[in-house]
């Protein structure tokens, strides 16, 4: 989950206006939208987003069958059960932003190659991605391992993400050939190219997706179940949608589930001296935990 929301500046004025709009969608909807999105998924939803809200949770109303914003969210509370459930899922994803691409914040990936020839090939690695949104992070980083140790090093990468629609395209691993980031020799080892219908796209190769596991993980979930600890840990441009408190439990929570000197890897907006006892700065957006 990353990128940068619409600004408010281009949100319309006319949101609570049910004569121009297919829902009634006022204030107190909007309200209660900003409230239980916190709720399961620790987003602060800030004021002038109103227009997003509605773009986006549109197209559940249209698929259940309500007409307005009031009987959707009042269902969705009221809900019980797996379809109850799966309900809160899809509202949880309509509004999560994603913006990825391979090798994004590229001096990250030299940090991480230096790290991972400074510890050898034969040394048990475990590495989280998480909100990783379609995937590009976390096979970044696989071919950041391979590139460095090769296909055998023993390495784990746990790529998660709240987003169930984002991990379905994560674990096909089927993009675009001209996607940003990736080079003639990057495709050619880590990519087939596909054929026929196919052409103009690229799958990543079987051994390149064995290294990852795709999971669904809520950061703000109170129970964390991750299995062994990290040695790095890539959670990029997801604070930014936390408050305050948020961030510092969340910042907690992956410091417990960290190796001791595991390095952090964050957004280029993201700032965490303030949390001096747990993590220490050691490069451009990197983080050393203590």
């Amino acid at each position: 989950m990353s990128a940068v929301l619409p600004s408010a500046a281009a949100a319309s004025p006319a949101v609570a206006d049910p004569v121009i709009q297919e829902f009634a969608f006022d204030k107190a909807d909007f309200e209660r939208v900003r409230q239980l999105i916190h709720q399961r998924a620790g987003i602060s939803l800030h004021a002038g987003k109103q227009a997003m809200v509605y773009s986006r949770l549109s197209r559940r109303l249209r698929e259940t069958g309500h007409r307005s914003f009031a009987d959707y969210l009042h269902w969705l509370e009221e809900g019980a059960g797996a379809q109850a459930e799966a309900e809160w899922q899809e509202f949880v994803n309509c509004l999560t932003t994603n913006l990825t691409a391979f090798f994004r914040e590229e001096h990250h990936f030299r940090l991480l190659a230096e790290e991972l020839r400074r510890r050898g090939p034969h040394h048990p690695i475990h590495i989280w991605c998480n909100a990783a949104s379609t995937g590009e992070e976390p096979y970044s980083i696989a071919m950041t391992v391979v590139d460095t140790l090769g296909h055998d090093a023993p390495v784990r990468i746990l790529a998660s993400d709240i987003d169930t629609r984002v991990l379905a395209t994560a674990s096909r691993g089927i993009y675009e050939a001209e996607s940003r980031g990736l080079t003639p020799e990057l495709l050619k080892r880590h990519f087939l190219r596909g054929t026929g219908r196919n052409t103009g796209r690229i799958r990543v190769k079987p051994e390149l997706a064995r290294l990852v596991e795709f999971r669904t993980f809520n950061l703000t979930s109170p129970v964390w179940s991750l299995g062994s600890r990290f040695d790095f840990v890539f959670c990029r441009n997801v604070m930014i949608y936390f408050d305050a408190p948020t961030q510092r439990r969340v910042l907690e929570r992956i410091h417990a589930v960290m190796e001791p000197q595991g390095l952090l890897f964050v957004g280029h907006s993201e700032n965490f001296t303030d949390a001096r006892q747990l993590f220490r700065l050691r490069g451009k957006t990197v983080y050393q935990r203590l």
